[in-house]
């Protein structure tokens, strides 16, 4: 089995301390890296090293994340600095005062906007979800997307004459397991080194490539009203130099700049 054949895991090395974005004295926000696990799981014994864990350690106080981000994408994550602000932040799901931005590097050339309304089996593990009711219904699942640059490379791969490349933008207006990554499979345009929802003969070429094996999926944005300010706090995850770098490669903007959201 390869690397590409699994989730990323983090490397065994020590990370250096996590980036912070935001802080103030009810919620901080770090940028997750690709591989990083939110919090202990039993699925991963062996692994040593959680966003939580560390954060906790880095700033010296308990921390309680808000949402999850899956264990390969990167980007935002917003944490309560205690657990009357986490009881007082479920206001912002439930009532729809907070909106998160992805990018994703997909196989193909997507369409121009979409909004992808799809609803999503949850997908149980068979060891964490052993117990869980198989027979549950779809839920419903959203996704608005749109498409910000394609590319193309004169290299036969597979079935496909060329490869071709869309960066897009979702915004979820749902929060179910694997949402995007099963929304862009679902319209053939998979994220590219998505091993449970993607094309892995796309992805080994991809990550030979372009030396990359990391899912490129990015959690770049979150918006949301503070509930003891009424402001509305948005934080930025930059995308990193390594994804940069591919962006140029195919033709794109190099600069952090040109893939901040637009304001409508």
């Amino acid at each position: 089995m390869t690397q590409l054949d699994k989730e990323v895991p983090v490397q065994k090395a020590e990370l250096p301390e996590l980036e912070i974005l935001y802080r103030d004295e009810h919620f901080i926000a770090i940028n997750k890296p690709s591989g990083l696990l939110v919090h202990r799981s039993f699925l991963d014994k062996h692994e040593t090293q959680f966003a939580v864990q560390m954060l906790r350690d880095q700033i010296g106080q308990h921390v309680f994340p808000l949402h999850r981000l899956d264990r390969p994408t990167s980007g935002v994550l917003l944490f309560a600095l205690s657990s009357d602000v986490a009881r007082d932040a479920g206001s912002l799901f439930s009532d729809n005062k907070i909106s998160k931005r992805y990018l994703a590097l997909t196989r193909g050339f997507a369409p121009e906007q979409l909004f992808i309304d799809k609803p999503l089996k949850e997908k149980h593990d068979k060891i964490a979800d052993k117990f869980a009711d198989n027979n549950k219904p779809p839920q419903e699942a959203q996704t608005d997307i749109r498409c910000l640059f394609q590319a193309s490379l004169p290299i036969a791969v597979g079935k496909f004459p060329s490869v071709r490349y869309s960066l897009v933008e979702c915004w979820p207006k749902t929060g179910r397991k694997h949402q995007i990554r099963r929304h862009l499979n679902g319209i053939n345009h998979p994220i590219l080194n998505d091993v449970n929802h993607g094309d892995n003969t796309q992805n080994h070429f991809f990550a030979e490539h372009f030396a990359c094996a990391r899912l490129m999926l990015f959690a770049s944005d979150v918006y949301f009203m503070h509930p003891y300010t009424n402001q509305t706090i948005h934080i930025h995850a930059s995308l990193g130099e390594q994804a940069l770098s591919i962006f140029e490669t195919l033709g794109w903007p190099n600069e952090e700049s040109d893939y901040f959201a637009k304001e409508d």
